[in-house]
């Protein structure tokens, strides 16, 4: 049963160096470039900065050990009289050197992809189940009509890709962010992932809103472990990306130096949202976009390529939400709109609402409503642009009013000379202007 409110199963932390599905020596050369890197000597050190296990970390030295890479220091750590010192050894320090010539990567040790799979199943966006009373909590602070929710309902619970389309002003990216917050629960992202030995950087903290860890009783004989600690606890992520959105950002990105992989933003997203806001003001056409998101959106997977060239398949498991203010037949064909599952368009609001936002922006605002003046502002002022409301314009004409107010050293107040000041603001006539 899909229900929202129920717990993410967690990764299971590993037990043994074989539950960890990595290549031994790849293992063995992240422990001993960490070690090198880092000078971490006491087992529970290297654990902590690897993200494992103590007993897995202790196998990895164990083995290194016995190839001659690390030797005990022949004395138990001063803080810690339960925990023997580890050293590289010469051979260990020179392995280590020609290791980091391959790959500058230490620290977390990745997740393998196929691994990573299970865990992208367990805590998919598709699993979730959106209710009208959670999609209004999130929409609180938005004046919506009950059919628009009535829309949106069904697309987020979906997990399928969205559609928002209508002129501008009117709250679509508001709306996405409110759609963010009505998942509202939490995810684990893998700090890297690996395939063919390649190492792929996932979570980002600029991107990643982390869930602070439960603190643990230092008195403990044991640390508790609940999950597999290469993941980092999350809120379901929110990529938003706009104007500058290019093709190339949806690719993996190599640090020639480092010789490592970062992941991409759609693979950065899952789980989560992805926004596309503003479509049709990118350097690539609306149709290109859309073209790039054909297989992940219809095939739950993407595509990706290493250096070498070699594609390989990552799951797809984000909630794409397309923002444009241009009509849908304007800028997609028949094929791309079929692609897209909800299209759902945000109009402005009528009167009723209209006035409902206005009351609730001068609320917010601490400015005195005038019935006179909302009386001119419908009366005289809409009738011009033939009574096209829009979200944005309340918060407009306050705020400017609010700025007249501070310059002119009065108390906020409401009056139609002040209302005709802001709206003089908002729209520009059309004339000709001598160049």
């Amino acid at each position: 049963m899909n229900v929202q409110t129920s717990a993410v199963m967690a990764p299971p932390p590993p037990r043994t160096i074989q539950d960890m599905k990595l290549p031994v020596v790849m293992m063995r050369d992240i422990m001993i470039k960490t070690m090198f890197r880092k000078n971490v000597t006491q087992v529970s050190e290297t654990a902590d900065a690897l993200c494992l296990p103590v007993q897995v970390t202790q196998e990895l030295i164990d083995m290194a050990r016995d190839q001659r890479l690390v030797e005990a220091t022949g004395t138990l750590n001063a803080n810690n009289s339960a925990e023997m010192g580890y050293q590289l050894t010469d051979l260990g320090k020179s392995r280590a050197l020609d290791a980091l010539a391959q790959s500058e990567y230490f620290g977390p040790m990745p997740v393998p992809l196929d691994v990573y799979r299970e865990q992208v199943e367990r805590q998919s966006v598709r699993n979730m189940q959106i209710t009208r009373t959670q999609l209004e909590r999130a929409m609180g602070h938005l004046v919506l009509p009950d059919e628009l929710l009535g829309n949106l309902g069904p697309a987020v619970s979906a997990g399928r890709s969205i559609l928002m389309y209508g002129p501008p002003g009117n709250g679509k990216s508001s709306i996405s962010n409110g759609i963010r917050a009505a998942l509202g629960d939490e995810i684990y992202v893998p700090r890297a992932i690996e395939y063919a030995a390649q190492v792929i950087t996932v979570y980002d903290p600029i991107v990643h809103c982390a869930i602070a860890p439960e603190e643990q009783n230092p008195n403990a004989l044991r640390r508790i472990t609940s999950y597999d600690s290469r993941y980092v606890k999350c809120e379901r992520p929110t990529v938003i990306t706009g104007g500058e959105l290019s093709l190339d950002m949806l690719d993996l990105v190599y640090n020639p130096t480092a010789r490592t992989y970062q992941a991409p933003l759609q693979l950065k997203a899952t789980g989560g949202i992805f926004i596309v806001d503003d479509l049709g003001r990118q350097k690539e056409s609306p149709q290109s976009i859309v073209n790039r998101w054909i297989v992940p959106l219809e095939e739950n997977k993407d595509i990706l390529a290493l250096q070498s060239g070699e594609n390989f398949e990552v799951p797809f498991d984000t909630l794409v939400i397309f923002s444009t203010n241009f009509h849908p037949n304007e800028i997609f064909d028949q094929a791309a709109l079929r692609r897209i599952f909800f299209k759902i368009k945000i109009d402005g609001p009528d009167q009723k609402n209209f006035l409902k936002i206005f009351a609730m922006v001068a609320k917010n605002r601490k400015m005195p409503l005038d019935e006179a003046t909302v009386v001119h502002l419908l009366n005289t002022k809409y009738p011009t642009i033939d009574n096209s409301f829009a979200n944005y314009q309340p918060v407009f004409l306050i705020d400017q009013i609010i700025a007249i107010c501070d310059f002119e050293g009065i108390p906020y107040q409401m009056t139609p000379d002040l209302m005709d000041r802001a709206w003089a603001n908002m729209f520009i006539d059309e004339e000709d202007i001598a160049k």
